[in-house]
């Protein structure tokens, strides 16, 4: 006898975030996370209208495990160690996840359904950069100079776009360094 697992709206969501992972965002139909789950591409409608209802839960999803894994880094840090810290597990999500990471909207911000879980992860890098005294308008500026360094580096990096001999390790100390820098007066 073969037990049927429940299908849910969160193990379709995963069955989804598998398929990315493993197939970039052209493998992500539901015809294909109908397969996953074992049901009929239909029974997929009890839990998702359409694959841009399941691209943009996927894209919740994301940016909810974003959010939580940066929080736990910097818990309990602040200043330049708490923004470095976040630098770097914000490359190593990227590094980790390529393709679910190319498949985020880069500004969810101004998404219906992406809003409130893309200002939680906003506002987990507003409170990062408090250590530093930034506020209102320079806090923006920050987070826009801090993802535009981490997102560019890392984006690059996991489309293999670095091909010089150094080591890229090096030269993201350096950009997070530059970074830090920039937080200390020297914008």
């Amino acid at each position: 006898m073969t037990v049927r697992r429940r299908l849910t709206t969160a193990s379709v969501v995963d069955a989804a975030l598998a398929l990315l992972d493993e197939h970039g965002a052209d493998g992500l139909t539901l015809a294909a996370v109908a397969a996953r789950t074992g049901v009929a591409t239909p029974s997929l409608y009890k839990h998702v209208a359409s694959l841009a209802e399941l691209k943009a839960l996927v894209g919740v999803r994301v940016l909810e495990d974003m959010t939580g894994r940066f929080t736990t880094a910097v818990l309990g840090r602040s200043g330049d160690d708490a923004v470095e810290t976040l630098m770097h597990e914000y490359r190593a999500y990227v590094r980790e996840h390529p393709r679910r990471y190319a498949a985020m909207p880069m500004d969810p911000l101004h998404d219906p359904v992406l809003k409130d879980a893309g200002a939680k992860l906003m506002e987990v890098l507003f409170a990062t950069l408090r250590g530093h005294g930034l506020e209102g308008s320079e806090a923006v500026h920050a987070t826009r100079r801090l993802r535009v360094v981490v997102h560019g580096f890392a984006h690059i990096e996991s489309s293999g776009g670095f091909g010089l001999p150094e080591g890229l390790d090096d030269t993201y100390d350096q950009l997070v360094r530059m970074y830090l820098d920039s937080l200390r007066g020297k914008r």
